[in-house]
Parts: structure tokens; C-alpha cells; sequence
């Protein structure tokens, strides 16, 4: 209607003498009541007309006009303000201008006539020249300029704006005007606020649900944050429904875009403006979260989805960039779910097809996550298996289980799908949830399935059998056939596709943990030791889990052999990573508490070893793992035994021994379980007990049965046997180093019974020796009943036991020191353990590549502890700072 009376203007523009403007367009809308104070907004708004352009756009309903309203109604300024709206048809030239001009002479400007009822070039110059002619700056607000489609007003408004001096224009829209903006921006004309600045804050929210009479807490306020995106209408229109609701909280996580009062404003306001085919697209495309323009055109079948996106972005129909450049797009929430809720109404046998055609496409360009997600909303699960069997993706399956993104997704597959792929993947996710057996059941049902229906699937199919069977045979009964199935494996990975390797580099160190694991079962610890050593050297993103595990193997493994100080960093190497992966307690690994309490008691630091053992004690159950359980009972044995409990640790070892009711366990992991209670039989007076119990070690030519068949023989009063056995066991060369400790305490114990004083010492001298490598001093302590007399008149062994008990660079008593120069720096920071053990390195002479394989840690971890112990010594040179070190008897 405004546009017919616009076009019969009869004289001069600029003078309403026949009453025919509309006098709505002239007036500042009314602030409602529940208008949320936006002080910060309206301080920018001031700071914007401080220039020549003020530019406010933003979503339908993002409160542009109300803040533009506030700011007028507010006082900022002692200037005249000219309040102007806009709308379809006020972008002819004559109507345009008519407006304006008579906005502004009803804000007080002396607005000159236009002859003609055209605005020319004179014409506005004139107006620049009365505006100019203002004591104070001019503020024209221009409400709802995305209205106006043509480009001649802003051209011409332009023009006006590059001749005038006191004119502050404010333009509010959906989308940016036909202006020059650029050249605004680039001279520093231009204040902009854009639908991020406009959004509510939690602050800005809770007011607005108080003034409606709608309670809620901090929690329910950031979640309906989050689903509105602080989208200024959503919020409003969220209010009212909440006031309606007798249990406001709850029902916010029930409010959707599908809501009556939001669906309403979204079709009036966004859906009704848009082409039939503009709809079409918008709710073909509502079936992806974030989405590229060629994923739009693969799922609309449209060539021209990339205008479309662009289109729609510039025109804030809810549809925006996921960040500046990545070429992502998406739909504001509650829009998605409306444009959903219509599809899924209209068109429901539409909405699988959708999500097929996105499947396929995302499958194509590896985004497998995304594939198998959209192939799971369609219900085509055999599609979704295949796609991750052939992406040769079942590593990230057995990792993280269905915990995972992937395995997630899987978690409403129904159970009774038969195809072999499916039941592979639900086979790997058992695996991965830590349910081994279920794993082997669903692997030989996915092995039937294949024999009977075949498989489309080629050598991606078989890799996944043979790693699902390798990972379950390795706890298993059987693995001994894991290195063989290995070699098999990577046979097929050797012909793999390169583009999928690259993707999952997770296999390999699959392999290779399983092939560490297998040889720890089987008692094979060395090379166990070897391959566990690899796989916790790796660094790859994504597998934190099995480096965990492998360090907490490997600790407990070299804690068995008596290499202390790599047992010690490589539990707590495992305890930081598992800190940083984000684990909590419950799921912290209890193995590497074990080991830590394991290195303790050995080196007789009681208080430690007792608060290692209470952080592992409930991460040690016997749901636990068999290593992460036996290695507590041993431990725990030893502690009881250190306090002369006997009974107790050889009933805490049995219940450990029952517990793993034939679950798979490392060998000399349970060997040591049967010979930690034979020991503290033979200690208790039950030879007999004890010698049933070794003669259920498979191998009694090994040195640590041996030794107890010692120790035994030395119980019934065979010290010749005991002796020769000991001997040979202490001169055997590859013996464990707390084996080979032992078969020399017992020679010192059997020279000090027969009294051949001079053996005795000899035999205690090499024990102390050997225990003094790695500060084992819980074996010396608990012989040491039987061995102090030799120690009084020695003063060799005094010394070497003073070490043996000393700190690591601590001075023994009685030995001789080195006094330090005067000119040499005083270390005034204290090098921490870690250093020091770089620093014996140093001394060694061993290159930077080798003190980091024997730490377990990274060689640039490795670079910085250099940097600070030479720090710390004020040395400039490596050979310098051992120099220095050995002078401070450092090391």
C-alpha cells in the first residue's frame, strides 16, 4: 500500500503536503517490556555514529531493530536522529529519497525541495550542503535496508555520504547493503555488528527467562544457550513456551526447532521468502550437520548448490560458514531440526535415500565417520560394516570399542543382522569393550556366516578376522600361534593400499603389541621386552591405550628382571600418559602402580612401596588383569613378609593363584606366584608344602627354580647340593639380576654356616655388587640376620653396604670423598631423578638416540634435560658437566 501512495506524490518531494507518507515508517518502534539492557552494544553503537556507516545485520529476529530502538530511546546523543523503515518497493529512486528527506526534516534538518520529484546529483548536493549546515552530526537509521533489492539507492546514497560531513548513517538488515563496504572499511569509515555480537549471552539469557517468570539454573541456562546459539528470537520465543510448562528445567532439553512458536516464525520469516525450489534444497540438505558445497550437490543432485549456499549465507537464512575458509556449512540448530521434522513428515521414504546418497559420497573421499554415521541414520548396516572393513578401519574398532566415535555409531545396530561384515565389526567391538570372550564367540559366528553367504568384501574382510583372532588369541590359551598369524597379517598389509595404511598406522602397533604380549604370555621376556619397548616409543595420536598398556607390561617386566630404573620410568611414563589422555582413576593403570610399588619394596623404601600398593589396590581386583593381579599379590606377599606375616603372604599369593582360574597370564609371572609361596613356606618350616609346589614348575632347569630347589635342599640339611646349585646359578651368565643376587646371598649364608669367613665375604662382596647396580636392597636386608657378623671386621663391606643404602650421589660413610675445588660453581638448583639418570648417560658416553631408548622417553625430551643439567652445572659442554658432576660426586 505504501508504494502506491509513494508513486501518486504530486510537487516536491520532501514536504508530506497531501498526508501521503506513512507515519509508522517515521516512528522509533516501542521497546517491549522484556527488553534485556544491553549496555555493551548500545556503547558500540555510540561508538559506531561517531563515523559516517554503522552497519547492524544478523539473523531474523536477532534483535536488531529492538537494540537500534533502545539506543534511540536511551538519549546517547544531543543530535537529531532521523528513524527510517524500510521495506519492498522504498528502492525506487523518488520513494527512497521522499523518505528520507522527510525523515530528516521531521528531525529538525532545513531540508532543501527537489524540483521534479527526482533526487539527481544537485539535489544531493544540496541536502549535503543543508546537512552540512547541522551545529552537530545527523544520525539517519535505515531499518530494514535488506528489503530493497535494486542497487540505484545505495549508489546514490553513497554519493551522498562521500559529500557530506555531518551525516552518521545507520543501516540495519538480514544480508549487507549494495555499498562499497570494502572502501569503508579500508579507510576506517565502517562500524560493524554482526549476528555473533548480537547473540545473548548466559547473563543476557537468564534475565530475559526472569522478566518472563521462568526459573532456571546455570545448567539448563548454558543449554539453552547452546541449542539457540543465543539466537535472540529463539530464546524469546523459548520463554513463552517454558511459561506454560509446570516443570520449566526439564522441559528445556525438550524444546526443538520444531516447537509450534519457533516453526511459525522460521516459516513466516525464512521459508515463505524462498523459492520452491530454494526449500527443496534447504530441506534435502537438513540431513547433514556441517556439509561442503559438493557433499550439498552429491545429496540434492543439484550443479549449482554452491550459489545456493552462497546465496543463503549472504542473506542470513540461517545457514553460515563453520569457520572463515574451511569451505564448511551448516544450518543453525533449531532451523536444522524444524527443516527435519517437515522432511521426515512430507517425505519419510525420502530421508534414507539422503542419507545413502551422503554416505557414499563422504566414503568416497575417506571420511569415514561420517559415512558410517549417515549409512547408520538410513538403516543400512550392511552398507556401514563394509565401509569400515574395507577402509581397514577395525583398529580404531578394538582401541576404543564402542566408546569410541566410530563404535558408537554401531551401538542401535539390531543383533540379529547376519552378514559376516556386520558381526566382524560387533566382534571387534567386544574386543574393544574388554570382553574377549564375547569377541570369540561373534568372530566364529562372522567365520560361518562367510562360509556360507560369501563376502563382497575382499582383503579387507580377511585383515579383520586375523587381527580380531590374533588380539583374542594373544590373552588366550593359545599364543603361541600369534607369531605366526602376525606374519600373515602383515603379509596383507604389505599389499595394502597405501592411502588406507596412511589412515590407520594404528595396525601396525596393534601387531606389534599383540606380538609383545604373546611373547610375555609364553615367558619369553626378552624379546617380549624388545617389542613392548617399540610399541611404547611410538608416538601416534589415538593410541595412547596401547602404549599404556604396553608400559605397563613392560614395567612389570623389567621390575621381574631387576632392571629398576627402566621399570620405574616406564610405569610412570605409562601414569603421565594416562593423566593426559584424560583417564580417571578407576581407569588409571593399575600395572603401573604395581611396578612402582614392586621398585620400591626392592630398593626397601617401605613408605612408598605401601602408597603404591593402597593406589593399586582397587584397580587389582579380579576382574582386573591377570598381570595387573598377580603382580599386586607378589608384591604384596613381599611387603607381608618384610613384617614377618608368612601365613598372610602365602595366603595373599594363593587367593591371587585361584583368582586367575585359568585365565591367560605371562608364565613367569605365575611361576613366580608358586615360588613366592614355596619360599615363605621353606621360610615357615613347610619344606614339604613347598616342594609340591615346585614340582608343578613345567621347567625346573630354569635358575629361579633352581635356586629355590636350593634353598629347599638347604631346609633338610643338603647344603653340598645347595651350594653347587648356587653356585652355578651365580656364575650363569643371562641370569635374572634379583636370581643371580639371591644365589650369591645363599653361598655368603651356607660360607657363614660352615664358618668359612673368607667365603663369605667374598660371596657377600659380589652380592652387594650385584645388588648395587639397581639398589636392591630388600633381598640384603632380609639376609642380613644371617650375614652381620662378617661385617664387622670388613670394612670393604661396610662401605658397600653404606652405598647399597645410600641416595643416589650421596656420599657413603667411611668412604673417602673428593673435596671441591673453590673455583668450581656450587650447584644451587638440585638435579631431579630424571636428569640423573640422563646424566649417567652422559657418562656413559652414549649417544642422545640411546639414553632415550633406555628412559623410554622421546629424544627431544631427552635435548631438554641436557639443557637444564648444564644449566644447573654453569656448564657449557657435555663432557664439562659430567666432569663437574663426578667432582660434586654427583655421580
Amino acid at each position: 500500500m505504501s508504494t502506491e501512495l509513494i508513486a501518486d506524490l504530486p510537487g516536491v518531494p520532501g514536504l508530506d503536503a497531501d498526508d501521503s507518507l506513512l507515519d509508522s515508517k517515521f516512528a522509533v518502534p516501542v521497546v517491549p517490556p522484556f527488553m534485556v539492557a544491553r549496555p555493551a552494544l548500545l556503547a558500540r553503537v555510540t561508538e559506531g555514529v561517531q563515523g559516517p556507516v554503522t552497519l547492524v545485520t544478523g539473523l531474523a529476529g536477532s534483535g536488531k531493530t529492538q537494540l537500534l530502538a533502545s539506543w534511540v530511546d536511551s538519549d546517547p546523543v544531543d543530535w537529531p536522529i532521523a528513524w527510517i523503515s524500510v521495506e519492498a518497493g522504498d528502492d525506487d529512486l523518488p520513494a527512497f529519497w521522499t523518505y528520507v528527506m522527510e525523515g530528516l526534516r521531521r528531525a529538525g534538518v532545513a531540508v532543501p525541495a527537489v524540483p521534479g520529484g527526482t533526487a539527481g546529483r544537485a539535489a544531493l548536493g544540496r541536502l549535503a550542503a543543508a546537512i552540512d549546515e547541522q551545529p552537530t552530526p545527523v544520525v539517519l537509521i535505515l531499518d530494514g535496508v535488506s528489503q530493497l533489492p535494486g542497487r540505484d539507492w545505495a549508489t546514490s546514497l553513497d554519493f551522498l555520504l562521500g559529500h557530506v560531513r555531518q551525516l552518521r548513517v545507520v543501516l540495519a538488515g538480514r544480508w549487507d547493503p549494495p555499498l562499497p563496504l570494502y572502501r569503508y572499511r579500508l579507510s576506517g569509515q565502517l562500524r560493524e555488528l554482526r549476528t555473533a555480537d548480537l547473540a545473548f549471552s548466559a547473563a543476557e539469557t537468564a534475565e530475559l527467562m526472569a522478566s518472563h517468570g521462568v526459573d532456571l539454573g546455570p545448567a539448563e541456562i548454558s543449554r539453552l544457550l547452546e541449542h539457540t546459539e543465543g539466537w535472540t528470537a529463539g530464546i524469546r520465543l523459548c520463554a513463552c513456551a517454558l511459561q506454560r510448562s509446570p516443570d520449566a528445567k526439564r522441559m528445556v532439553d525438550t524444546i526443538s526447532g520444531d516447537e509450534s512458536t519457533i516453526a511459525e516464525y522460521f516459516i513466516g520469516e525464512v521459508l515463505r521468502l524462498q523459492t520452491p525450489e530454494v526449500r527443496r534444497f534447504l530441506l534435502e540438505t537438513s540431513v547433514l550437520d556441517t556439509f561442503t558445497p559438493e557433499l550439498a550437490a552429491a545429496v540434492t543432485d543439484r550443479t549449482d548448490a554452491s550459489r545456493l549456499l552462497s546465496t543463503l549465507t549472504k542473506e542470513n537464512a540461517f545457514i553460515q560458514p563453520v569457520a572463515e575458509g574451511s569451505g564448511l556449512y551448516r544450518y543453525h540448530r533449531l532451523f536444522a531440526e524444524l527443516l527435519r521434522a517437515q522432511l521426515a513428515w512430507s517425505e519419510p521414504d525420502e530421508v534414507p535415500t539422503l542419507h545413502i546418497r551422503a554416505a557414499a559420497w563422504l566414503a568416497e573421499q575417506g571420511r569415514l565417520v561420517e559415512a558410517v554415521g549417515h549409512a547408520a541414520q538410513a538403516g543400512d548396516w550392511a552398507s556401514a560394516a563394509a565401509m569400515v572393513v574395507e577402509d581397514y578401519a577395525v583398529g580404531r574398532l578394538v582401541i576404543e570399542g564402542s566408546a569410541g566415535r566410530l563404535g558408537g555409531l554401531f551401538a542401535t545396530m539390531p543383533g540379529h543382522v547376519e552378514l559376516p561384515e556386520a558381526v566382524m565389526v560387533q566382534a571387534a567391538i567386544a574386543y574393544g569393550d574388554r570382553r574377549p570372550d564375547r569377541a570369540a564367540e561373534l568372530l566364529a559366528y562372522a567365520g560361518k556366516l562367510l562360509a556360507v553367504n560369501g563376502s563382497t568384501c575382499g582383503d579387507g574382510l580377511t585383515l579383520t578376522g586375523f587381527l580380531v583372532q590374533i588380539l583374542i588369541l594373544t590373552g588366550g590359551p593359545e599364543p603361541e600361534r600369534v607369531g605366526e598369524l602376525v606374519a600373515v597379517a602383515e603379509t596383507f598389509l604389505a599389499v595394502a593400499p597405501p592411502e588406507r595404511l596412511a589412515r590407520h598406522p594404528e595396525l601396525r602397533l596393534l601387531l606389534k603389541a599383540a606380538e609383545g604380549t604373546a611373547l610375555n604370555n609364553l615367558g619369553s621376556v626378552g624379546p617380549a621386552v624388545e617389542a613392548l619397548s617399540d610399541v611404547a616409543a611410538s608416538i601416534l595420536p589415538g593410541c595412547e591405550t596401547i602404549r599404556i598398556d604396553c608400559l605397563g607390561q613392560l614395567a612389570l617386566a623389567e621390575a621381574y628382571r631387576g632392571r629398576l630404573s627402566r621399570a620405574e620410568n616406564a610405569a610412570r611414563q605409562a601414569l603421565e600418559l594416562a593423566s593426559e589422555a584424560g583417564l580417571d582413576r578407576g581407569h588409571r593403570p593399575g600395572i603401573a602402580e604395581v611396578a612402582l610399588a614392586w621398585v620400591a619394596l626392592e630398593r626397601y623404601d617401605i613408605e612408598a612401596a605401601d602408597r603404591h600398593l593402597r593406589l593399586a589396590q582397587p584397580l587389582c581386583g579380579p576382574a582386573s588383569a591377570t598381570s595387573a593381579m598377580l603382580g599386586y599379590a607378589i608384591v604384596r606377599a613381599r611387603r607381608l613378609h618384610t613384617r614377618g606375616e608368612l601365613r598372610s603372604a602365602v595366603n595373599t599369593l594363593r587367593s591371587a593363584e585361584q583368582a586367575v582360574d585359568g585365565r591367560a597370564a605371562p608364565q613367569w609371572l605365575t611361576r613366580e606366584v608358586l615360588l613366592g609361596q614355596a619360599r615363605l613356606l621353606i621360610a615357615g618350616g613347610h619344606p614339604d608344602h613347598a616342594a609340591a609346589l615346585v614340582e608343578r614348575c613345567a621347567d625346573s632347569s630354569l635358575a629361579d627354580v633352581a635356586l629355590v630347589r636350593a634353598t629347599l635342599a638347604v631346609s633338610r640339611g643338603d647344603t653340598r647340593t645347595a651350594h653347587d646349585v648356587a653356585r652355578t646359578v651365580a656364575d650363569a651368565a643371562g641370569a635374572p639380576l634379583p636370581v643371580a643376587l639371591d644365589a650369591w646371598l645363599l653361598l655368603a649364608v651356607l660360607a657363614a654356616q660352615a664358618e668359612d669367613a673368607t667365603g663369605a665375604r667374598e660371596a657377600l662382596r659380589r652380592a652387594l655388587r650385584v645388588a648395587g647396580a639397581e639398589s636392591h636392597r630388600r633381598p640384603v636386608h632380609q639376609a642380613w640376620g644371617q650375614l652381620r657378623r662378617l661385617l664387622r671386621d670388613d670394612e670393604r663391606l661396610a662401605v658397600q653396604l653404606a652405598a647399597l643404602g645410600a641416595a643416589p650421589g650421596a656420599v657413603p660413610a667411611g668412604a673417602a670423598t673428593v673435596p671441591v675445588a673453590a673455583a668450581e660453581p656450587v650447584v644451587v638448583e638440585a638435579l631431579s631423578k630424571r636428569e640423573l639418570d640422563v646424566l649417567r648417560g652422559m657418562a656413559a658416553m652414549l649417544p642422545t638416540e640411546e639414553i632415550a631408548a633406555s628412559l623410554y622417553v622421546s629424544v627431544n625430551t631427552v635435548k631438554t634435560h641436557v639443557r637444564s643439567i648444564l644449566r644447573k652445572l654453569s656448564a657449557s659442554r657435555r663432557n664439562e658437566a659430567v666432569r663437574r658432576a663426578r667432582t660434586m660426586n654427583l655421580i
